[in-house]
């Protein structure tokens, strides 16, 4: 049966083999180098979804505002809301839009606090997954409780047509999120061997990935993987795309690094 909902479409892509690599992540700041396979990222997908279910209370068809930037952490924070039928609030710079639980980096945490967010999570963004260390007491330290929870998370039914997606005024259902990841994949003809680097700088909005998390939801649709890597001006990019074998790339990727190599800029 073909997937209905993004939380679906996760888990059709790690069943493939979960073995496989799926995300390789270069720290912009410590240059440290994190690959996760399906099945370790899942493991963070379903502690992050069990927390928030069982720590945070939230229930099918409330909204998390992440107010983070571009990072694995808040890749898996993510699909944990999918799995769980929530809806991801996708917060800018400036403002964290109204929501029941919001999740939000160091700069931003002062500002979760103050939204009336029924529940506020800290996130130390840190490449290894340490704890955010000085979060205030009436937060909750990301890192520092999830790894508590459990490694499967039983995910039950959700409803497709529920909002699963709010960017500013862009509304998505899970259903027309997996229909725009399957038209991605396609339009880039993604398959399960691709390796799609996303070019980040730092901090980078989750909105590189389309206003509607396309491109991220394309390389779930094709099983594909990711590398996060810091760009466009980093004297490393090109070494780094044809080490970690990137065969597609998203973001502001320089024509001259084009022209080097075999990399395919996505649409």
């Amino acid at each position: 049966m073909s997937a209905r909902t993004p939380g679906e479409l996760w888990r059709a892509a790690s069943a493939v083999d979960a073995t496989r690599p799926f995300l390789t992540s270069y720290d912009a700041a410590t240059d440290a180098r994190v690959e996760m396979s399906f099945a370790t990222f899942d493991n963070w997908v379903a502690k992050t979804a069990n927390m928030l279910v069982d720590g945070l209370g939230a229930l099918p068809g409330e909204r998390v505002a992440l107010a983070l930037p571009l990072h694995w952490q808040s890749l898996a924070w993510v699909v944990a809301c999918w799995s769980a039928g929530t809806a991801v609030v996708l917060a800018d710079r400036d403002r964290i839009p109204e929501a029941d639980v919001v999740v939000a980096d160091r700069d931003r945490l002062d500002a979760a606090l103050d939204s009336g967010a029924r529940e506020v999570v800290g996130a130390s963004l840190h490449p290894l997954g340490l704890p955010l260390g000085d979060c205030p007491p009436v937060a909750t330290d990301y890192t520092a409780e999830v790894r508590g929870y459990g490694d499967r998370f039983p995910a039950g039914p959700v409803d497709p047509g529920a909002v699963a997606l709010v960017n500013g005024d862009i509304v998505r259902t899970g259903a027309e999120l997996v229909a725009n990841g399957g038209r991605t994949a396609r339009v880039g003809k993604l398959t399960a061997g691709d390796r799609v680097a996303i070019i980040t700088s730092d901090p980078t909005p989750l909105a590189v990935l389309g206003d509607d998390l396309s491109q991220f939801l394309g390389v779930l649709s094709a099983a594909a993987a990711m590398v996060l890597v810091p760009g466009p001006d980093s004297t490393t990019l090109q070494s780094r795309l044809g080490t970690e074998h990137v065969t597609a790339a998203v973001g502001d990727l320089p024509d001259r690094l084009l022209s080097r190599t075999a990399v395919r800029s996505l649409p």
